[in-house]
């Protein structure tokens, strides 16, 4: 994933999905940018194979940008990603 420079600010909001399965992952994910503005940020921690596959491939569809996407050592997955 491409690497900007509002990697460097804190996100508008954090949402911890780290417990929770598909399809409930985007779910939160979709009704956490919902409540977001235009531009915003969000922060996604998340973990496993499909939500790492699903939220970012589904929050793109709905006309969002990943700015970010790496996973730590921890085993979470930190999605970056923008309201569109």
């Amino acid at each position: 994933m491409p690497k900007t420079n509002e990697q460097t600010s804190a996100p508008d909001r954090t949402l911890d999905i780290t417990a929770e399965l598909c399809p409930m992952t985007f779910v939160r994910t979709r009704l956490a940018l919902d409540r977001l503005s235009p531009g915003q940020t969000l922060l996604v921690l998340l973990r496993g194979e499909e939500p790492l596959r699903n939220v970012p491939r589904t929050a793109m569809e709905q006309g969002h940008t990943v700015l970010d996407q790496h996973t730590g050592p921890d085993g979470i997955t930190r999605l970056l990603l923008r309201r569109g």
